[in-house]
């Protein structure tokens, strides 16, 4: 990677690791509101995951991969591409709008799909937090969509900073949540928050923080936006402006993104019917992982791609879509090559570190029980599996995107649900307590199944796109981070890490410092081996990041 780039994806990454940041501090002040394994922080979890889903369902990939190529094309207009630019962001904002009314209005239908198996006083609390969180959906678009507005125009900071001001309203709300009513006490059956004793006001709290802070996340957008000169406003022409082949990549897109999200709603549902199960099996003392343990599990796995791997794809990639103009396979190759050898430093390390500390980071977000934080730390270890295949696959994905071929990302992922839903359907037919270790796995193997089936691809496309160079890198990244893991064990073992007596177990504050402590010791093992194997991308990673710190 360009020292440039590198830099446009070290500002990114540093956005976005602080929103990661203030998002486990919000994750955990909800298993501190709300417990970690329990009915109402599962629907709520529900509630407020399905508005990210749907809307990606819909229109995410549209908006991910076809803005940015019109948008470059568009540039080259006299009018550097103000017009084209309004009459697209204007359909992009009008649909997103429309399917947003649809949702809402079909809330209910919805909530009864997703919790099938819940009781009706269950579905009728998941259609409440629904009317809050829904409207999210036409917020997420208006986010992409600007954002991609500025990725384009090589604006790359504002896009990865806006999250966080999402969490700082999330946590604030959390905050005012957990001193007006209370924190969750899950010693107690049923635990203190649950359906009977909940309240409309909690609801206002919880649920519409939720929602305005995803609209404050947009909103911020225009700022930088009016600094472009774009003098973008509503246009609603949009015949003979040159939007067919945009609208030929936009239906392919659309129908990879239906897709791969319908096959990951299915493992929602699945997870979501774990509700049902949980008020049968209460009184047996079995403690059962649900929504909630698998969505902090796979935010905590999709952490070194949101915060490197995403970053430096997003740099590249309108590097990849200039080149695939110019039909300079040898350069997009280049640039592949180098992106996956650059993220691999970040994502295969924190893959093995979520594995060796996945019990003392489950404590962290198990709300506070040993019982919660064991079977969420056995999540993530399964789960962290595929972390590093996640970011690979994006990267290949970006490859088509850049070429506006959106067909071979639908077969790929046409193949990847079948997969999907039969892992998951056979993860259902599981005694419910190991259901979420199936799901996990299925996220797992569906990223190295997708991994593949790009490369087939790839290679007849590009040719040699410097695989030897690649595998390389990430063999002797794994040998260095397996080295760091085996020291990090070490420090895990000496801080009471294997047995619930041990001070790593004994509550979340010595289980955040036992992560904390380990981490430190790991990661300084790692920096040592990765000089010890050579790994040259290691300068490539930090160069930009020390110059910044130099001046």
């Amino acid at each position: 990677m360009a020292r440039s780039g590198a830099f446009s994806s070290a500002i990114m990454a540093a956005g976005t690791l602080v929103s990661r940041v203030l998002g486990f501090v919000k994750t955990f002040l909800i298993t501190v509101a709300l417990g970690a394994t329990t009915t109402v922080g599962d629907i709520f979890e529900t509630a407020n995951t399905l508005p990210n889903l749907i809307y990606v369902l819909v229109a995410g990939g549209i908006f991910n991969a076809v803005l940015v190529p019109q948008i470059i094309k568009a540039a080259k207009h006299d009018d550097g591409g103000s017009d084209f630019i309004s009459r697209l962001v204007t359909l992009a904002v009008c649909g997103i709008a429309a399917v947003t009314a649809v949702v809402v209005i079909c809330a209910m239908p919805i909530i009864s799909i997703m919790g099938s198996e819940w009781s009706p006083e269950q579905q009728r609390f998941g259609f409440i937090f629904a009317l809050w969180c829904f409207p999210q959906i036409f917020f997420y678009g208006l986010y992409t969509i600007i954002g991609q507005v500025l990725n384009a125009r090589g604006a790359f900071g504002w896009f990865m900073w806006a999250p966080v001001v999402n969490n700082i309203v999330a946590i604030a709300a959390l905050i005012i949540f957990i001193t007006s009513f209370g924190a969750q006490d899950v010693t107690t059956t049923p635990p203190f928050h649950n359906l009977t004793s909940w309240t409309s006001a909690q609801t206002i709290v919880l649920a519409g923080s939720a929602t305005l802070g995803v609209a404050l996340q947009a909103l911020i957008l225009f700022i930088p936006l009016r600094k472009l000169g774009l003098n973008l406003r509503p246009k609603f022409g949009w015949r003979g402006i040159g939007l067919g082949s945009a609208a030929n990549l936009a239906v392919w897109t659309l129908s990879t993104g239906v897709v791969s999200n319908l096959a990951f709603m299915y493992l929602t549902k699945v997870a979501a019917n774990i509700v049902g199960a949980r008020e049968r099996l209460m009184d047996l003392g079995i403690q059962l992982p649900g929504v909630q343990a698998l969505n902090y599990s796979s935010m905590l796995y999709s952490l070194p791609h949101g915060v490197i791997g995403l970053s430096i794809a997003t740099v590249l990639f309108n590097r990849m879509s200039a080149s695939s103009q110019e039909k300079d396979h040898q350069a997009v190759g280049a640039a592949l090559s180098a992106g996956l050898r650059t993220a691999s430093i970040a994502t295969v390390f924190c893959a093995v570190a979520l594995v060796v500390f996945a019990g003392p980071i489950g404590m962290i977000f198990g709300g506070g029980g040993q019982q919660a934080g064991a079977v969420i730390g056995q999540t993530i270890a399964v789960i962290a599996l595929g972390g590093p295949f996640l970011t690979i696959a994006f990267m290949m994905g970006r490859v088509f995107y850049s070429q506006e071929d959106a067909k071979t990302p639908f077969y790929i992922q046409l193949i990847s649900a079948i997969v999907i839903v039969a892992l998951g359907f056979a993860a259902s037919c599981l005694a419910p307590q190991h259901t979420i270790y199936g799901l996990a796995l299925t996220y797992a193997l569906q990223n190295i199944l997708a991994v593949y089936l790009s490369h087939r691809v790839l290679a007849k496309r590009l040719g040699d796109y410097g695989i030897a160079d690649i595998v390389s890198t990430h063999a002797r990244v794994a040998f260095a981070s397996a080295a760091a893991g085996l020291v990090g064990a070490t420090a895990l073992y000496l801080m009471g890490g294997y047995s619930f007596d041990g001070f790593a177990w004994s509550s979340r504050g010595s289980a955040f410092i036992t992560v904390a402590v380990g981490g430190v010791v790991m990661t300084i093992a790692y920096y040592a081996m990765l000089l010890l194997f050579k790994v040259r991308e290691l300068e490539t990673l930090t160069a930009p990041i020390l110059a910044k710190l130099g001046r």
